[in-house]
């Protein structure tokens, strides 16, 4: 077996190294003190004592993280005026009088382009909706608890016409033209998207708000809640993330005052006898949960400027999805000194946050993202604050590690993440007389290793830099009004915008200095916003000029990835598969015009093409398989001893296999073209494991089948 194996192997591996110590004295006391380590066979090097052989050694799986930062920027129009309650409610009276209440019994030819008040009606409704989030329709509603009433009970309303709409197409489904219930159930799916966002990111997100900042002595002004709504846009977007990295979550928020209003907040924390808790926190020797760092600037026309981060971390070996923000939300609520800051006015202000599955470094508060550029003999305030998240790796940590304590430096000993070599990277440019902006482009440059990078620092008010290289990892730009929303992922940008901007960090480009990869954005409070307000460029510093073709839109919702109150996907998944279930079926079957007669299944062209309607007409199949990998293999099965069991007949010879048993096993190289020509493959794919399907789809199609 492989253990006997590895003891085998370690034994005589051990045996040749003590030979070889036995004559080191001849070669030198370096090489006799390197012998003299320990040896190991397969382990992973973290951990292990100095000095130590290692063969065969391993590194963890790089595990995903999610990265999830925003800023504002100066709007490039006005957003308008919201429409009122009263107007919404108009809109969801007319949606409702031309609904299934407006039909005659069994007057399907009724369900038309009007079906619902129509499709602009709806988009209109959706667009009024949407706009309720932009930040000054969204602080009107804030404030007004009557209009806030007005419409949760529109979303109710609308929860009624989607509850009778539903219920009236699963009731007559059989009996209704496809492209009717085609139709229907677009409109009916717009609604509900439209009833979750009044619910869930307009009127959910206020409360949300309202928690987060209820240590205010005094009702918040306008822009402390326009803050507080972006510390929340941040925590939700790293809440769905979570799913990507669950051990550690961390946000930083970095805010840019007037010398003036910072003496206001000092002034108020001495009166309210918390002053001294500031000055600890100040003082810590990593960057641990509470963390408070102050620069002082020079900011516009020589004024000065005081530099305020403030950081919140969690790190826990076990635990569920969500306990992770709902800590981090706890801490935000219950800080007096972050309540007292929110008073003040700011000239600037970002938030960026990380939430990890650790593939480099212990799980600690130190190690959790976001680090900043303080080693044990660089302090923050010489230079300025830098606060960096990363998802990947950098491979050669380890070597820059080095580098850093060759030059009299080194990295605090809580701190074993190799994300803390990215800030002090920076740094090291810096303080080599390098711009922020260049700065940071040097120093992704010396990372090896796929990685997509986010930093904000008071060095570039208002900024947040990012930088992606390799295919690992993903990050995307959402771009809404009023303010970009970077994150890991589509579903962490959507209930912000479906507007959005994809780094590509893999693609190899012509550079002004030959081939070049990895792309660099910086995204700029002090900017008209969409793609004017993104500075881009490539590893190499060669310009990348940003187009309309380089913005997307997702059609994703919130609603369509939120967890919801499940406690985790999984069982979300497992509570939805009577309805996704129900939704395969529906419109793929009608009912007879004669009690007598059985119902009919309706398929398209795109589900039996008619080369295979053909095929069956013709009784060309005899063989019929179905093939997969993984859990799509498992589907498979049941897909096979299902179809076997309602066919019942010894014609047909039914199978489920592996998609690579099946070409391994089944398939020769000398087959010809026609040697599968009765044979119907029918391949179940899912993502990760679709590799070896595609590649057995494609040779069964040069056999005929």
């Amino acid at each position: 077996g492989i253990d006997h194996m590895k003891q085998y192997i370690n034994l005589k591996l051990v045996q040749i190294l003590n030979s070889f110590k036995k004559i080191s004295r001849f070669v030198g006391d370096r090489l006799a003190a390197f012998l003299a380590g320990d040896v190991y066979i397969g382990r992973h090097m973290a951990g292990l004592p100095a000095g130590s052989i290692v063969f065969f050694p391993y590194r963890e799986n790089i595990l995903c993280c999610g990265i999830a930062a925003i800023v504002s920027y100066k709007q490039k129009t006005p957003t308008g005026t919201p429409k009122k309650t009263t107007e919404l409610n108009e809109v969801v009276s007319q949606i409702r009088d031309q609904g299934c209440d407006s039909l005659q019994e069994a007057d399907y030819s009724g369900i038309n382009d009007q079906y619902l008040a129509g499709e602009a009606l709806i988009e209109s409704l959706w667009q009024a909706v949407q706009s309720l989030k932009y930040e000054d329709h969204f602080l009107a509603l804030y404030s007004d608890s009557n209009d806030q009433t007005h419409l949760e009970n529109l979303a109710k309303r609308l929860s009624d016409i989607i509850e009778a709409e539903v219920q009236m197409l699963a009731d007559h489904v059989g009996r209704m033209p496809q492209q009717s219930v085609e139709l229907m159930t677009r409109r009916i799916e717009r609604l509900k998207d439209i009833t979750w966002c009044i619910s869930n990111e307009v009127l959910n997100n206020i409360s949300q708000i309202k928690n987060i900042c209820r240590g205010l002595s005094q009702p918040p002004k306008p822009q402390a809640i326009g803050v507080f709504k972006k510390i929340n846009a941040v925590l939700n977007s790293i809440d769905r993330l979570e799913v990507r990295g669950r051990d550690s979550a961390g946000i930083s928020l970095l805010f840019i005052m007037k010398a003036t209003e910072f003496d206001n907040f000092e002034k108020t924390l001495k009166q309210a006898n918390i002053y001294s808790r500031m000055e600890d926190r100040c003082h810590q020797d990593t960057l641990v949960n509470q963390g408070i760092s102050i620069h002082r600037q020079q900011g516009g026309e020589g004024h000065a400027q005081i530099a305020v981060s403030m950081v919140y971390k969690v790190a826990n070996v076990i635990g569920s999805l969500g306990d992770n923000i709902a800590f981090l939300r706890r801490q935000i609520a219950n800080d007096p000194i972050l309540q007292t800051l929110l008073a003040c006015s700011f000239e600037f202000d970002t938030v960026s946050a990380h939430t990890r599955w650790a593939s480099v470094g212990a799980i600690t508060e130190a190690n959790c993202h976001p680090v900043d550029n303080q080693s044990v003999i660089n302090e923050t305030a010489k230079s300025g604050i830098i606060h960096a998240c990363l998802n990947g790796d950098i491979d050669n940590f380890q070597y820059l590690k080095r580098e850093l304590e060759l030059s009299g430096d080194r990295i605090q000993d809580q701190i074993t993440s190799d994300t803390k070599i990215i800030p002090l990277t920076i740094q090291k440019y810096i303080n080599q007389g390098h711009p922020i902006e260049e700065a940071f482009r040097l120093a992704v440059n010396n990372f090896e290793g796929s990685h997509a990078i986010s930093i904000h620092t008071n060095l570039a008010p208002g900024k947040i830099f990012l930088a992606q290289k390799g295919s690992g990892q993903a990050l995307f730009v959402g771009v809404a009004a009023g303010h970009y929303i970077p994150a890991s992922e589509v579903y962490g940008f959507v209930e912000e915008t479906q507007d959005y901007i994809k780094l590509d960090g893999e693609t190899v480009v012509d550079g002004r200095q030959g081939p070049t990869q990895g792309q660099i954005f910086i995204l700029n409070q002090q900017s008209p916003g969409g793609l004017a307000g993104i500075t881009a460029r490539y590893y190499d510093g060669t310009a990348l000029e940003l187009t309309e073709d380089d913005l997307k839109h997702t059609e994703i919702t919130s609603r369509d990835i939120d967890r919801q109150s499940y406690p985790h996907y999984f069982l979300k998944e497992i509570s939805e598969s009577p309805d996704s279930v129900d939704k395969t079926l529906q419109n793929r079957w009608k009912a007879p015009d004669d009690a007598n007669q059985q119902s009919s299944i309706v398929l398209d062209d795109s589900v039996i093409p008619p080369s295979l309607k053909k095929a069956l007409r013709e009784d060309q199949i005899k063989r019929i398989y179905f093939i997969g990998q993984g859990t799509a293999g498992v589907a498979a099965l049941a897909c096979a001893n299902i179809l076997t069991y309602y066919m019942d007949s010894s014609t047909y010879q039914i199978a489920a296999l592996k998609a690579s048993e099946f070409s391994g096993f089944h398939l020769n190289e000398n087959d010809d073209a026609r040697s599968m020509t009765d044979a119907l493959v029918i391949a179940i794919s899912q993502s990760g494991t679709t590799t070896d399907t595609n590649r057995t789809v494609d040779m069964v199609k040069e056999r005929g089948a």
